[in-house]
């Protein structure tokens, strides 16, 4: 699926870059040779492309793993050939030209940051294609009509190239003093925050592989801790960042574009918005919603029960209540588990693979809200938000790529399989506290949502006095975390906090319950019969119908390399 990444940075390109280029206009511009290139356009078209890239490596383990909707009813009907298709497009036809003809041109010149960012990209997207796809090609890919159809390498030798790219990168980065590009859309061409992403994607592709490398992967998170090299704090966050225009072109969050505008929009993932929203408990049993529930999503209407049956498509029911339609295989995961609706109170989605058709819902539907696509904050207001694009923080999303929360939770998971010697439960408070922290920024992005009055008993309040959590308010729910790390399965835990952090990062998500099998309570697919798992996508139909040399998987249950297929996934 390719969102408007593109048109969103182009628009930024206007304004940054002017062309420096002399191309001779009778050649195919798709085919500009290294010397006529210019480093700045080859540059934006990398940072462009890298963009809709990530788009295309993250949505499908999203679904797969309930943090968005999976709206087919069996694992077999939802990843097909065809799935893949976008994220080999924008690897093989786009990213990986470009980033070859750039650096042909930067490690002449002696540009070194420029040089040294494009590898630790070109590390992430090989990686990114290995974690859904295993084995593709690189050592016989770009060759051109050299090798028309190259061959597949193995995951385990793509990670290794990938490696090496980020290896390279730090070795330059850390001598150069080389200036960065000017256009420089992630780190505006800051070296030692290249530098620190580089070495958290070794972090992050140890605890990936750590499954079939426990000690290396120990040993590569203790030396990158130990270098103090590292996403530290939100000021190194690794992030696309969108903004607000509509039109000429569209520069807004895909989330925004989705519900904000005319149409009802995706239907968000029952399971996940439950875990938010009810997910942990009190020591009196009763839910307590975490902290992110009102940025994450914004709610349409204040009850999900008592609507109209025709909006309903609960598949097993009538109407979402009926205790008679329950599937009981719901019950055998977890009791508390949501049918139908999230919650009680208004957060209404989708079950995991309900491929029902669509009813008259599009008012009652659960929308995104403030974070991470720059949409509303759920204030109680209880409106429409398809406003043809006024309302919110009018789509100045992020495309969550690699935060300093995603680090403080790899590190206690670290701490509690590879035995790093960390505080894995100090860890855990970290990570939920910068995450939250970082959710909380995006306020600033709609204070006149905030400024809102509530009357409550004849008084005037504010909507932040009133919805808006207080640092007791966050206490309090890291106090019932930790407790149920002290008294319960403690990686369950620290998994089930990272998977909530990662609102809009579904490759993460899809890795880490490969790798672990947690969230131990992810909500069956709606069907009892859902079909084996996707530990793997099939490889794209644009590959292996037009490769001599490709055959395509014989099943969705085969495993990348380091997957050792020890976590139970359902």
């Amino acid at each position: 699926m390719k969102f408007i990444t593109k048109l969103f940075l182009l628009a930024l390109i206007v304004g940054f870059v002017a062309c420096d280029a002399d191309l001779d206009l009778q050649q195919n511009p798709n085919a500009v040779t290294p010397d006529k290139a210019s480093v700045g356009d080859l540059y934006n078209a990398i940072q462009i492309d890298f963009g809709d890239l990530y788009a295309n490596v993250e949505g499908t383990g999203g679904q797969l793993t309930r943090m968005y909707h999976m709206g087919s009813f069996n694992y077999e009907a939802h990843t097909a050939p065809a799935t893949t298709n976008g994220m080999w497009f924008e690897a093989y036809s786009n990213l990986f030209p470009d980033m070859d003809a750039l650096l042909a041109l930067t490690e002449a010149r002696g540009l070194d940051v420029h040089t040294a960012s494009v590898k630790i990209l070109k590390a992430y997207t090989l990686m990114a294609l290995v974690d859904n796809l295993n084995d593709v090609p690189l050592s016989e890919a770009g060759q051109g009509t050299d090798i028309v159809s190259p061959g597949r390498d193995g995951g385990a030798a793509v990670y290794a190239a990938a490696g090496t790219l980020l290896d390279e990168a730090i070795s330059l980065l850390a001598s150069t003093s080389a200036s960065g590009p000017p256009n420089d859309f992630y780190y505006g061409g800051d070296a030692s925050k290249w530098s620190a992403l580089a070495n958290t994607l070794k972090l992050r592709a140890a605890m990936t592989t750590r499954l079939i490398d426990p000690s290396g992967a120990a040993a590569t998170v203790n030396s990158v801790i130990g270098s103090g090299n590292y996403i530290k704090d939100a000021s190194g966050d690794f992030q696309v960042q969108f903004g607000t225009q509509r039109n000429n072109p569209n520069s807004r969050h895909p989330f925004y574009n989705n519900h904000y505008e005319a149409a009802d929009g995706a239907y968000l993932s029952n399971y996940y918005m439950w875990l938010l929203a009810e997910g942990n408990v009190n020591a009196d049993g009763l839910p307590v919603a975490d902290p992110r529930t009102r940025y994450y999503f914004y709610r349409q209407k204040d009850d999900s029960i008592n609507q109209d049956p025709t909006t309903f498509s609960c598949h097993f029911s009538t109407v979402p209540d009926d205790p008679e339609g329950r599937p009981a295989h719901f019950d055998n995961v977890d009791p508390r588990l949501p049918y139908c609706v999230a919650t009680e109170n208004g957060y209404s989605g989708r079950d995991h693979g309900n491929g029902s058709g669509t009813p008259p819902d599009g008012p009652i539907r659960t929308h995104y809200g403030l974070y991470p696509g720059g949409g509303s904050f759920d204030g109680d207001s209880f409106t429409d938000t398809r406003n043809a694009g006024t309302t919110g923080g009018l789509g100045s999303g992020i495309f969550p790529i690699m935060l300093s929360s995603f680090v403080d939770f790899l590190r206690a998971e670290a701490a509690l399989t590879v035995g790093t010697g960390e505080d894995a439960r100090a860890l855990l408070e970290a990570g939920i506290r910068s995450s939250i922290a970082k959710v909380k920024t995006f306020e600033s992005k709609v204070p006149s949502e905030l400024g809102e009055i509530r009357i409550v008993r004849g008084e005037e309040f504010t909507v932040e006095q009133l919805y808006v959590p207080t640092a007791e308010d966050i206490d309090a729910y890291i106090a019932i975390v930790l407790d149920n790390y002290d008294n319960g399965d403690k990686l369950d835990v620290v998994m089930t906090e990272y998977y909530k952090a990662l609102w809009g990062n579904g490759l993460e998500s899809y890795n880490n319950y490969r790798r672990t099998g947690k969230p131990s309570n992810m909500a069956p697919t709606l069907e009892p019969a859902g079909g084996e798992f996707s530990t793997v996508l099939f490889y794209p139909a644009v590959h292996v119908n037009r490769n001599s040399n490709a055959t395509q998987r014989a099943s969705r249950s085969e495993r990348v390399f380091w997957d050792d297929g020890s976590a139970n996934v359902y």
